[in-house]
């Protein structure tokens, strides 16, 4: 059997942990530079706020509702995080932690065992030891504990945050109430030719013929309906593939007209894709660089574009990523435009293990033992100590966070003091 395990309202969640006036009032937290809702409390989803809410639009609505707004606090919601996975795999040894709030259990062995109870314990300790409130479904597949999921989320007050798909009653009845959009795999572009063939709920999915599917959504959707169907195909990945793509992408905090100054973004995001790629002990053979000027201001002309550069050789380097960058951002560039954001993605990545060398061009030789010698400095003495020429050496890009509440478990001084 397998459980996921959800932290309900995650960012909010956090936020109340160290401030519980806010609990039963609409609580919002914007993304990066402040930008739109990515975390809603209960009470400001029923104001009608919905996800990815730009925050200037609905600021007569925060305002006429008294909605407390909240700038993104990536360091607590991480630390919290780690906290709450540290607690569930004290439960079982098998464990994927799927994304910042949400993790896959896996009980093997537990055949004795009464899940319910036992996840109802897992609940409580969770709420006990760190405050955030969780959901819990449980069902023979991935699949299905994600259905199980979403209805022990749906219907709170009858399930109590935790619910089990635990015969084939319940498994039908599930599916047969999941819009197929809800499914957990079906993109927005699938479910809409899904429901072009009267496909309108996941019972209707898995009714669809195995030779169709496969045709259709590719062995990928095959092993969905295999797994809606209660036949476990797909296993826990408790050690992560290396990412086949690294994005640095971010909205500045005003628009931005001037070549140089989006230039030193771009080098800086280049910086920041080299760093993850050594990390992750990998090289890429390619880099593609956007700019987009702001939606939002419909009265000024529009213009977006990106450019996919080769890079010769395989690199993990600094220096090579970043002049790539660009030189595409100089064949993109277009003067006469408010510039809103940018982005560096580089692709085509390989582990380091693999790497080849080129018969005509390659990467010079000392960039390799350059690379490692920051990353000792970086770590050792703190972020942003060495820098590229083409990087601003002075400016420290900061992020608008004019609503940023406190490091409470990162940073002594944030501290909460018990008097």
């Amino acid at each position: 059997m397998f459980a996921l395990v959800d932290c309900n309202n995650f960012y909010v969640s956090c936020e109340r942990v160290f401030d519980p006036t806010l609990n039963g009032k609409p609580v919002v937290v914007l993304s990066n530079n402040d930008g739109c809702a990515i975390s809603r409390s209960n009470e400001a989803k029923k104001l009608g706020i919905p996800m990815g809410a730009p925050a200037f639009k609905y600021e007569k609505v925060f305002k006429d509702n008294n909605v407390k707004i909240f700038s993104s606090n990536f360091p607590l919601y991480g630390d919290m995080s780690s906290r709450v996975m540290n607690i569930l795999s004290s439960y079982t040894p098998n464990i994927e932690i799927y994304s910042i709030d949400e993790a896959f259990l896996e009980f093997k062995g537990f055949e004795d065992y009464n899940l319910e109870i036992y996840c109802k314990e897992i609940q409580k300790k969770v709420l006990k030891w760190t405050g955030i409130p969780i959901s819990i479904g449980i069902a023979p597949t991935k699949a299905l504990a994600k259905v199980a999921n979403r209805i022990s989320k749906k219907f709170p007050k009858k399930t109590k945050g935790v619910y089990m798909i635990k015969s084939e009653k319940n498994r039908i009845k599930a599916l047969k109430w999941l819009e197929v959009e809800n499914v957990w795999g079906i993109g927005f572009r699938h479910a809409k030719r899904l429901r072009s063939f009267e496909i309108n709920n996941a019972h209707d999915f898995v009714s669809l013929p195995d030779d169709w599917v496969r045709k259709q959504m590719s062995v990928v959707g095959l092993r969905l309906k295999k797994e809606l169907e209660g036949e476990s195909v797909l296993c826990l990945e408790e050690n992560r593939s290396p990412k086949k793509a690294i994005a640095t992408t971010r909205s500045f905090e005003g628009t931005i007209t001037d070549f140089e100054k989006i230039k030193e973004r771009v080098s800086t995001f280049a910086v920041c894709c080299a760093e993850k790629l050594r990390l992750q002990k990998s090289t890429c053979n390619a880099v593609y660089v956007f700019v987009r000027s702001n939606k939002f201001q419909k009265n000024k002309p529009q213009y977006r574009n990106g450019i996919l550069m080769t890079i010769p050789f395989a690199t993990n380097s600094n220096m090579v990523i970043s002049k790539y960058a660009t030189e595409g951002l100089k064949k993109i560039f277009r003067s006469g435009f408010n510039y809103k954001k940018s982005g560096v993605i580089v692709m085509a990545i390989n582990s380091i293990k693999n790497y080849q060398t080129n018969l005509f061009e390659n990467e010079n030789p000392k960039h390799r033992k350059l690379m490692k010698t920051i990353d000792y400095i970086q770590k050792k003495d703190g972020q942003s100590k060495i820098k590229l020429a083409s990087q601003d050496l002075k400016k420290r890009w900061k992020m608008k966070q004019e609503r940023l509440s406190n490091l409470y478990t990162t940073k002594i001084n944030d501290i909460i003091e018990v008097k």
